[in-house]
């Protein structure tokens, strides 16, 4: 078991299985703390992961930069053959998978773990690569923003 703490509350456990790596997540995931995520992440697709479980049931807190995270980790995944699955999300991971309709993707089989909410997201379509990148711009948009007031 490998254990990383941040600066901020977010802890990050590695338990190698027979099968994959597990990881289990506690704590906040935001800008500050994604790039520990990432870190775990890249560290365990590169032990060849198939797939790559990731438990979630301690995350407290998840903005957008840790959703990028772990959409990245998905495509670079899959890109290799292998997959990612999140296990057990919080209600507040829950809605914010489901407002950016990205469980298709992240939460993997129905068999395995599903959303604590009632109204189940299995009802999405299988994945493909147009829902994928359709996912990734309502995430973080091709163009840039522009700060400010433009004058």
């Amino acid at each position: 078991m490998t254990t990383l703490t941040g600066t901020k509350q977010l802890t990050v456990q590695t338990h190698p299985t027979h099968h994959s790596p597990a990881i289990s997540l506690i704590g906040e995931i935001d800008v500050d703390t994604a790039p520990q995520l990432r870190q775990a992440l890249a560290q365990a697709l590169r032990q060849d992961v198939t797939p790559l479980d990731i438990d979630v049931s301690g995350v407290t807190f998840c903005d957008c930069s840790g959703l990028n995270a772990f959409l990245e980790a998905f495509q670079q995944a899959t890109a290799a053959g292998g997959s990612l699955r999140l296990h057990h999300p919080s209600p507040p991971l829950c809605r914010l998978v489901e407002l950016t309709d990205c469980g298709f993707l992240l939460y993997g089989s129905p068999a395995v773990s599903p959303p604590r909410r009632a109204d189940a997201l299995w009802a999405l379509p299988a994945p493909d690569a147009t829902a994928f990148y359709a996912a990734m711009d309502r995430i973080s948009p091709r163009s840039p923003a522009v700060m400010g007031g433009g004058r």
